[in-house]
């Protein structure tokens, strides 16, 4: 049997700006300066890692995990207020699996609260078998942790799952993990996402079928 693990915000979910916008809200708050780059650095990574070592706001553990904390809360806020869009394609494909009874799980450094919100908002709920969020692992893309425990809780082995992502570090973490990942354009460059090692690169979910998972999984 094959599984399907996803990443979410930029596979599943439009998120970038309200994340962005809630980046700069908390730094107002704060009264702390944000680099020009500074999304694009810490896209992808585990607040932690964002506000300890990419910004540089502090190194007082306590302070790192309630200024994550407090990130989080704006970003739901804003997403109450704006709506949670979907990549355009991602529910078509999730529904697809779904109905097919592929085993799907949620891989992601976003907070579970977060998740719940954007399946509420898309009525997603009951497609997913299982959703690894920040809180269930300590350690962020690359490292494969999040995906490996994705495939335990879909009880699958490693080599029969397909990692769906859209950034280059988690393209190195599902290589890590020894699953096959295929790389979505919404953040990084089709060239980029193959160098990293993506076995196949669309630009929307739905260009992907059952069968080309099957002979991905072949073709191992």
């Amino acid at each position: 049997m094959i599984g399907v693990i996803f990443d979410w915000d930029g596979v599943i979910i439009n998120s970038s700006k309200l994340h962005k916008k809630s980046w700069e809200i908390l730094a107002d708050e704060l009264g702390f300066s944000l680099p020009l780059d500074h999304f694009e650095k810490g896209f992808g990574k585990r607040n932690e890692t964002i506000i300890g070592s990419i910004l540089g706001w502090s190194e007082d553990r306590e302070k790192i995990i309630r200024f994550g904390n407090r990130k989080e809360q704006i970003y739901r806020k804003l997403g109450r207020i704006h709506g949670i869009s979907l990549v355009l394609g991602s529910k078509e494909f999730i529904e697809m699996l779904h109905l097919s009874s592929v085993p799907m799980a949620i891989a992601t450094s976003t907070e579970r609260k977060n998740i719940e919100l954007g399946i509420e908002q898309n009525q997603m709920s009951g497609l997913f078998t299982a959703a690894v969020c920040s809180e269930d692992v300590s350690k962020g893309k690359p490292d494969p942790e999040v995906f490996l425990e994705a495939a335990d809780r879909i009880s699958l082995p490693y080599q029969n799952c397909v990692v769906l992502e859209d950034s280059t570090h988690g393209i190195e973490a599902a290589l890590r993990a020894k699953m096959i990942p295929i790389g979505i354009t919404t953040s990084n460059s089709r060239k980029e996402l193959f160098k990293k090692g993506a076995k196949l690169v669309v630009d929307r979910l739905d260009e992907i079928n059952l069968s080309i998972l099957h002979d991905l999984i072949k073709s191992k």
